[in-house]
């Protein structure tokens, strides 16, 4: 799998932003991700392996749910998930500011 990247200096371009333009345009092809996922050889994962980490994920998955069910877990909100305010919610004037005290 050949990818080609050249860059060719044009006019009074001084060599740094030459090097910039090449290890940009290196980046836009995919050519650093492509070659640090190839760094490591990884075995491709069974069908029997696959289809036990699936199960044990489901029934964990149904523990959790269960536990969180029974009070026995506080469910955790997801991190950057949007939840809307309500009327009670509405911050106070300057609340929230690194300023107010």
């Amino acid at each position: 799998m050949a990818i080609q990247a050249e860059v060719t200096k044009s006019g009074t371009e001084n060599p740094l932003a030459t090097i910039r333009k090449f290890s940009r345009k290196v980046q836009g092809v995919g050519l650093i991700k492509t070659m640090r996922a190839r760094r490591y050889y990884t075995r491709n994962a069974s069908k029997t392996v696959k289809k036990k980490r699936a199960l044990k994920m489901i029934k964990r998955r149904t523990e959790y749910r269960k536990a969180i069910k029974e009070g026995k877990i506080v469910e955790q909100t997801r991190r950057g998930s949007y939840t809307p305010r309500t009327e009670t919610q509405k911050p106070t004037l300057g609340e929230g500011t690194p300023i107010a005290r």
